[in-house]
């Protein structure tokens, strides 16, 4: 019964996937012309390709930032409830707070922090 069961989420999930994107693409108006079509850079027209490298170092320093960012979001909801969770609680913020702390240490020590 736990296959079956299993299976029809899987079903589920894949008609309701399929399904929105045929919905949004059937209801999304869709139009063309030159200007679409080009790289936008700020209104500026692009001189050359507009596909280049970038530095490892930027997606590093973006994943920290958004790591730590959502990290810190958990924060506000356990410090309204603060009260109600006692010294258990507490603990556990203190473990979750050494763990980004840790992390964080990590990243500097490896250099991720620091614009080359």
């Amino acid at each position: 019964m736990s296959s079956t069961l299993l299976l029809v989420v899987f079903i589920t999930a894949i008609v309701l996937v399929v399904g929105g994107l045929g919905v949004a693409l059937l209801l999304s108006p869709y139009s063309t012309n030159k200007q679409k079509s080009e790289t936008y850079e700020c209104g500026i027209p692009t001189r050359g390709t507009s596909w280049m490298q970038f530095k490892v170092g930027y997606y590093l320093f973006a994943i920290l930032y958004l790591m730590f960012d959502v990290e810190t979001v958990f924060l506000f909801p356990w410090a309204t409830a603060v009260r109600t969770f006692g010294i258990a609680g507490l603990v556990s913020i203190a473990f979750f707070i050494l763990i980004l702390v840790l992390g964080l240490a990590y990243a500097w020590k490896k250099g991720a922090l620091e614009w080359k």
